[in-house]
Parts: structure tokens; C-alpha cells; sequence
């Protein structure tokens, strides 16, 4: 909801009108380590409510949480659309030479108007690698890797589909982690068409 909002510009309220409930976690993109927050008719949150203590949840003394993930949410526009950009730079190649979307690989391809948040999702072509196989080789760091580059980096990125990786920024990606990102992406592409 957070990333959708700061993306199309607009209040949270905007998108959630048309909405009967809706949830809303605090913690990875707007940094509280941990926490949400369920919204709805009355009705609704106290069936919720009694679901909840019916399981067995709840704490006690989450005064910090809440300050935590209040403070997250005052510097959501800010913490977000850096996020977003940085998912797009990373997709563009505008934080280097080359990035995944100009990278000249018949390997993989971005569809870069579907860039839109923190989110990109990479189109593994061909049979090999294969989604598992490309987030094994970025996840690995080598010998060979650390000789070339000078740097010992692993990317974790999510195997999504058949023929799709996914990956996702967060607060705690700087530009520097996603410039790193770029270049393992440009290592891993070189070693597979080698």
C-alpha cells in the first residue's frame, strides 16, 4: 500500500477507499522491526481482535514498537521513493556503464515500464540458467569473482516464476549495495555466455 501510494503520488487513503480492510505492514520498508496494523469496519477489527487473543497473540508494553513504526511512517515518501529509485537505476543502468536492462545478454531483460516501485522483475530467457540457477550464481561469491572484480558479492534475489527473478529494494539497500548488485549481475552474465 506504502510503495503503491508514494508511487502513484497520493494519500495511502486514496488507494485504501475501495478497500473493505486492510493491513499494513510496518516493518522492511518502512523500518520497524516489527508490527502491523489491521483496519476495517468495527465489526471486522473486533472479529480480528477476538481471532488474534483466540490464538494467542498479542504483547504487552509495545510502546517502542509503535514509536518505531510511527516514525517509519512520517518517513515513508522519503524512505520509499529511494527505495524506488534505486530499482530503477539498478534496471536502467543508470548507476554505471551498463545495468540489466542495457546489459547486451541474451540471458535475461527488464521491462522497464514495469519498474514502477521497489520491485524489478528480471525475464530469464532460454532454458539455462534457469531462475534457481541465476539466484544460485548471484548468491555465490568466488575465487575467480573476488580475482576479477576485487569484490566478494552475494545478491539474494527470488526465484518468482518459470522464466522470472525477482527483486525487491529496501531501506537498508543503499546506492552503493545496488551499483555492487549491478556489476554482479554483469559478472554472472559474462561467466554464463563464457
Amino acid at each position: 500500500l506504502m510503495n503503491a501510494a508514494v508511487a502513484q503520488g497520493v494519500e495511502p487513503a486514496q488507494i485504501a477507499q475501495h478497500c473493505d480492510s486492510v493491513s499494513l505492514c510496518f516493518s522492511k520498508g518502512l523500518g520497524a522491526p516489527s508490527g502491523a496494523v489491521l483496519a476495517g469496519c468495527r465489526e471486522f477489527v473486533t472479529e480480528a481482535w477476538g481471532v488474534r487473543k483466540l490464538l494467542g497473540g498479542g504483547m504487552r508494553q509495545v510502546g517502542a514498537l509503535a514509536a518505531a513504526a510511527r516514525l517509519g511512517l512520517q518517513r515513508a515518501g522519503v524512505t520509499l521513493r529511494r527505495d524506488h529509485d534505486h530499482a530503477r537505476r539498478c534496471a536502467e543502468g543508470t548507476s554505471g556503464p551498463l545495468g540489466v536492462h542495457v546489459l547486451d545478454s541474451p540471458l535475461w531483460s527488464v521491462n522497464l515500464a514495469a519498474v514502477e516501485t521497489n520491485i524489478v522483475m528480471v525475464n530469464v530467457q532460454g532454458a539455462w540458467p534457469s531462475p534457481a540457477e541465476l539466484c544460485n550464481r548471484l548468491r555465490a561469491v568466488s575465487e575467480e569473482e573476488v580475482a576479477e572484480t576485487g569484490q566478494a558479492v552475494s545478491v539474494l534475489l527470488l526465484p518468482w516464476s518459470a522464466q522470472t527473478v525477482r527483486a525487491v529494494w529496501h531501506r537498508n539497500i543503499s546506492a552503493r549495495d545496488t551499483e555492487l548488485a549491478r556489476r554482479k549481475l554483469e559478472f554472472v552474465a559474462r561467466k554464463c555466455q563464457e
